[in-house]
């Protein structure tokens, strides 16, 4: 998804201000506005209004007490990166009218940095270290709505929910654990409207994703500690052989050409399973991780493939003679997935390009994903055309309201079906 500012390329921020005040009354009181809200904007207007928050006032939800805040902070890995997250960002809120605050997945603040005055000001609307500024506590923010859409974004004047936020423009950015892809928390910079600027978006973003690589490198780190520790056992099995972490990435192999990455089983245990790519395999326990044996004798394969796109974050569950495991999708994997589960005879990659970005003209990029998701699942995605394996009994589990379904997700089929359409 492109980077959307929420401040018109040289448009006055005052007179955008207040066309988005006439934006959102109109929309709330069901009337036709001057002009439609931003697409990510109304979605999570939509969904507020379901969560019945208070439009003038929001939450008066209390802070976490310092203790559960220490603990937060002692437990999240967001701990690991708030120097580079400072590096880059303290800068903006110490030289303008900003402040800068670290979230956690559930939205609660667990670090605020900025100047005196803005803190203050924040500090009157709640904005303080143990408030949680989920959608459901305080609507539409910086905050809340970038932890459900999963994507960059800026909140600005009006597009806030509740009326008392409006004085603000809010520019957040999630931050996802590249080891096992969870979603940790989300970086957001605030200040008054005045201070609006696109490029501000970009920086919140640029900023994520150097922490996001600094975790890598730290993981990169532990699979090399790992890969020597494990090459002396390795030299004295015969077979092929994969050394994995915890998460399945790989540290070491002998006798194949391994992924970046295998999919161990849910439940995985000393015993037997099926790895997708690698087939039928024995695990041992291995230091912090796992001694993963090919078992090239057993031939079963998996017979059932569950989507469940209920929760977040969406996942597949396969199952089999050996046993069942489990993936946790991405928003692209899971939208991927969902199209493929209504399509049993398949897709090419121009037709899954129309269903998910509306044109066909994006078939680069979904070769690629394709890729990337047939290296996660293995053998129960099929090429030629992309398609779910026939002989996979095929279940898709959806919300009971279809306007729940993966909020955040931009793809034309799962707007289509978020609006009714079977």
């Amino acid at each position: 998804m492109p980077l959307e500012a929420a401040l018109p390329a040289c448009a006055d921020p005052h007179r955008h201000a207040r066309l988005l005040s006439m934006v959102r009354d109109a929309t709330l009181a069901g009337g036709r506005p001057p002009a439609p809200p931003r697409g990510i904007i109304a979605e999570s207007w939509r969904r507020v209004r379901g969560l019945g928050v208070d439009a003038d006032r929001g939450s008066n939800g209390q802070p976490l007490d310092v203790a559960e805040v220490e603990r937060r902070r002692a437990e999240s890995r967001l701990a690991e990166v708030l120097d580079t997250l400072r590096h880059g960002l303290v800068s903006l809120a110490d030289d303008g009218n900003h402040i800068m605050v670290v979230a956690d997945a559930e939205g609660c603040l667990l670090w605020r940095e900025g100047r005196t005055g803005v803190r203050s000001n924040a500090e009157s609307l709640g904005f303080v270290e143990g408030a949680v500024w989920d959608e459901a506590s305080v609507g539409t923010n910086g905050i809340g709505t970038a932890l459900v859409s999963r994507h960059p974004l800026q909140v600005f004047g009006a597009e806030h929910y509740v009326r008392t936020h409006h004085p603000w423009i809010c520019t957040a950015a999630p931050l996802h654990d590249p080891v096992d892809g969870r979603l940790l928390g989300v970086v957001d910079v605030s200040g008054p409207v005045s201070t609006a600027h696109p490029s501000t978006l970009g920086l919140v973003s640029s900023v994520t994703h150097l922490a996001e690589a600094r975790l890598r490198m730290t993981h990169g780190n532990e699979l090399a500690s790992l890969r020597a520790v494990a090459a002396p056992v390795l030299a004295r099995i015969a077979g092929p052989a994969v050394v994995t972490d915890r998460h399945g990435w790989v540290a070491a192999a002998a006798d194949l050409l391994p992924p970046d990455r295998v999919t161990l089983p849910d439940d995985v245990e000393r015993g037997a399973g099926f790895v997708p790519g690698l087939g039928h395999c024995r695990f041992e326990p291995l230091f912090d991780g796992w001694l993963v044996r090919v078992d090239p004798a057993e031939s079963d394969r998996p017979t059932t493939l569950r989507l469940d796109l209920r929760g977040d974050p969406p996942s597949v569950v396969v199952a089999g003679p050996s046993g069942r495991w489990r993936h946790r999708l991405s928003r692209r994997h899971a939208e991927i997935l969902f199209v493929l589960a209504r399509r049993p005879g398949g897709c090419s990659a121009a037709e899954l390009s129309a269903e998910l970005f509306g044109d066909s003209a994006h078939t680069v990029t979904v070769r690629a994903e394709m890729s990337r998701l047939r290296r996660r699942l293995g053998s129960v995605v099929g090429g030629g055309p992309y398609r779910i394996q026939s002989w996979l009994d095929v279940a898709c589990l959806l919300p009971d309201d279809p306007a729940d379904l993966l909020p955040g997700a931009t793809a034309p089929a799962v707007r289509a079906h978020r609006a009714g359409a079977p």
